[in-house]
């Protein structure tokens, strides 16, 4: 059983990643929310690995984090919902926005999801709220206010390590978005955007 994948990245394709691990490449399904976080090809990635395994094939999923990973075994375990569902899901959702959904009864935020019906999202509102406490609750704001700068870039930083970058590289990126970024302007900055400025530095 594979848990977790470090290799190179080789090659992007909507079928899936392809990581090379010493010489043999693996093709892992990815959320599709992935495409402006992964590294270049050729620079190292990191990723937590679910593994399905069945009478006709293996296959692989791929996630940055662990939370990410067990949002995902327990929409395995909703009646009809299977491995390709559960990924779509986490694609229209993050972990942390799903388990808040879930928790709110919000089923109408749920069937926004291309192909989750309202029966499904009441599944997984039904089935799901009392296990989907280990993410913690982020009561969402509007407007959201800002995180603060410290925290942001630990955050930051954290996800880059999380996809594979040496933490002394992932660092001088987001320290390289802050330099050129006017101060009030990075302070409003979310981490989304903080994101996607340091991949661009690091590409």
């Amino acid at each position: 059983m594979i848990a977790c994948l470090r290799g190179a990245l080789f090659a992007k394709a909507p079928e899936g990643l392809v990581i090379d691990v010493g010489g043999v490449g693996y093709q892992v399904h990815v959320p599709r929310t992935y495409d402006d976080l992964l590294p270049a090809v050729g620079e190292e990635v990191f990723l937590h690995i679910h593994t399905d395994v069945r009478e006709d094939a293996i296959t692989l999923y791929g996630f940055s984090d662990l939370d990410e990973k067990r949002m995902f075994l327990l929409l395995l375990g909703i009646s009809g919902v299977g491995p390709k569902q559960a990924l779509n899901i986490l694609s229209g959702l993050s972990a942390a926005d799903l388990a808040r959904a879930i928790g709110a009864d919000d089923i109408g935020r749920l069937t926004r999801i291309p192909g989750v019906g309202k029966k499904t999202a009441e599944r997984l509102c039904l089935e799901l709220k009392d296990k989907v406490r280990f993410l913690p609750e982020r009561p969402e704001a509007a407007p959201a206010a800002p995180e603060p700068a410290d925290q942001r870039t630990a955050d930051a930083v954290s996800a880059l390590v999380n996809l594979g970058y040496p933490p002394a590289r992932a660092q001088e990126a987001v320290k390289a978005v802050q330099r050129r970024t006017p101060s009030e302007q990075f302070a409003g900055m979310r981490i989304e955007e903080l994101l996607r400025q340091a991949l661009r530095s690091l590409a």
